[in-house]
Protein backbone atom coordinates (compact mmCIF):
# COMPACT_ATOMS: atom_id res chain seq x y z
CA UNK A 1 0.00 0.00 0.00
CA UNK A 2 1.72 3.05 -1.00
CA UNK A 3 2.62 5.78 1.69
CA UNK A 4 0.99 9.15 1.37
CA UNK A 5 2.17 12.13 2.01
CA UNK A 6 -0.02 13.67 4.80
CA UNK A 7 0.40 16.88 4.54
CA UNK A 8 -0.47 17.07 1.08
CA UNK A 9 -3.60 14.79 1.58
CA UNK A 10 -4.60 17.81 4.32
CA UNK A 11 -4.37 20.37 1.75
CA UNK A 12 -6.09 18.80 -0.69
CA UNK A 13 -8.96 18.29 2.20
CA UNK A 14 -8.98 21.72 2.85
CA UNK A 15 -9.45 23.24 -0.85
CA UNK A 16 -12.22 20.17 -1.37
CA UNK A 17 -14.00 21.14 2.04
CA UNK A 18 -13.46 25.03 1.67
CA UNK A 19 -14.88 25.38 -2.20
CA UNK A 20 -11.78 27.15 -2.55
CA UNK A 21 -9.80 27.75 -5.81
CA UNK A 22 -6.95 30.11 -4.44
CA UNK A 23 -4.23 27.61 -3.52
CA UNK A 24 -1.13 27.66 -5.45
CA UNK A 25 0.87 24.75 -5.64
CA UNK A 26 3.92 22.54 -7.72
CA UNK A 27 4.44 19.84 -7.62
CA UNK A 28 6.84 16.83 -9.52
CA UNK A 29 5.16 13.76 -10.62
CA UNK A 30 6.22 11.43 -13.12
CA UNK A 31 9.02 13.34 -13.99
CA UNK A 32 6.49 16.28 -14.58
CA UNK A 33 6.44 19.41 -12.92
CA UNK A 34 2.56 20.65 -12.82
CA UNK A 35 2.34 24.33 -11.06
CA UNK A 36 -1.14 26.30 -10.81
CA UNK A 37 -3.91 26.23 -8.68
CA UNK A 38 -5.27 23.68 -6.62
CA UNK A 39 -9.41 23.43 -6.91
CA UNK A 40 -12.24 21.52 -5.50
CA UNK A 41 -12.95 17.93 -7.63
CA UNK A 42 -16.40 19.29 -8.01
CA UNK A 43 -15.55 22.69 -9.65
CA UNK A 44 -12.75 21.11 -11.78
CA UNK A 45 -15.41 18.77 -13.39
CA UNK A 46 -17.52 21.24 -14.07
CA UNK A 47 -15.34 23.69 -15.79
CA UNK A 48 -13.88 20.27 -17.84
CA UNK A 49 -17.33 19.32 -18.33
CA UNK A 50 -17.94 22.72 -19.93
CA UNK A 51 -14.89 22.93 -22.49
CA UNK A 52 -15.97 19.67 -24.12
CA UNK A 53 -19.70 20.52 -24.27
CA UNK A 54 -18.51 23.50 -26.20
CA UNK A 55 -16.39 21.29 -28.81
CA UNK A 56 -18.03 19.63 -31.64
CA UNK A 57 -15.94 16.89 -31.76
CA UNK A 58 -15.83 15.63 -28.20
CA UNK A 59 -19.11 16.84 -26.41
CA UNK A 60 -20.41 13.29 -26.01
CA UNK A 61 -17.71 12.49 -23.09
CA UNK A 62 -19.03 15.63 -21.22
CA UNK A 63 -21.35 14.02 -19.35
CA UNK A 64 -18.55 11.78 -17.65
CA UNK A 65 -17.03 14.27 -15.91
CA UNK A 66 -21.01 16.44 -14.97
CA UNK A 67 -21.64 14.14 -12.26
CA UNK A 68 -18.80 14.02 -9.11
CA UNK A 69 -18.24 10.69 -6.82
CA UNK A 70 -20.33 11.26 -3.72
CA UNK A 71 -18.98 12.72 -0.72
CA UNK A 72 -17.96 9.75 1.32
CA UNK A 73 -15.64 11.36 4.30
CA UNK A 74 -12.95 9.45 2.64
CA UNK A 75 -9.71 12.02 2.28
CA UNK A 76 -8.83 13.21 -1.58
CA UNK A 77 -6.78 10.76 -3.53
CA UNK A 78 -6.27 12.82 -6.55
CA UNK A 79 -4.96 16.83 -6.32
CA UNK A 80 -6.81 18.62 -9.62
CA UNK A 81 -5.36 21.81 -11.05
CA UNK A 82 -6.31 24.76 -13.02
CA UNK A 83 -4.67 27.36 -14.70
CA UNK A 84 -2.11 24.96 -14.67
CA UNK A 85 1.13 24.22 -16.68
CA UNK A 86 3.21 21.76 -17.11
CA UNK A 87 6.86 23.45 -17.04
CA UNK A 88 9.60 22.58 -19.45
CA UNK A 89 12.35 24.33 -19.35
CA UNK A 90 11.75 27.83 -19.62
CA UNK A 91 8.25 26.94 -21.01
CA UNK A 92 5.14 26.73 -19.34
CA UNK A 93 2.83 23.89 -21.51
CA UNK A 94 -0.09 25.25 -22.37
CA UNK A 95 0.52 28.89 -22.25
CA UNK A 96 -2.96 29.57 -21.19
CA UNK A 97 -2.89 26.46 -18.61
CA UNK A 98 -5.05 23.06 -18.22
CA UNK A 99 -6.63 21.21 -15.91
CA UNK A 100 -4.80 18.76 -14.50
CA UNK A 101 -5.76 15.58 -12.51
CA UNK A 102 -2.80 14.06 -10.19
CA UNK A 103 -2.78 11.18 -8.09
CA UNK A 104 -1.87 12.48 -4.77
CA UNK A 105 0.40 8.98 -4.39
CA UNK A 106 2.20 9.67 -7.70
CA UNK A 107 3.43 13.41 -6.16
CA UNK A 108 7.18 12.63 -5.66
CA UNK A 109 7.90 16.61 -4.37
CA UNK A 110 5.99 19.57 -4.18
CA UNK A 111 5.76 23.39 -2.79
CA UNK A 112 3.38 25.62 -2.09
CA UNK A 113 3.60 28.24 -4.91
CA UNK A 114 3.30 28.10 -8.30
CA UNK A 115 6.11 28.70 -10.49
CA UNK A 116 5.84 31.23 -13.07
CA UNK A 117 7.84 31.27 -16.10
CA UNK A 118 9.59 33.27 -19.00
CA UNK A 119 9.75 33.51 -22.65
CA UNK A 120 13.76 35.61 -22.15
Amino acid sequence: MPTHDELLVDIAARVESGQSNQMPLTVVTGGAVITGRLAPEAVWRQRVSEVLTASAQLGEFSAAFGTPAGEDGRPPTHLHFHVARILQGAVGIPETGGMYRVAIEHVSAWTVGDFSYSDH
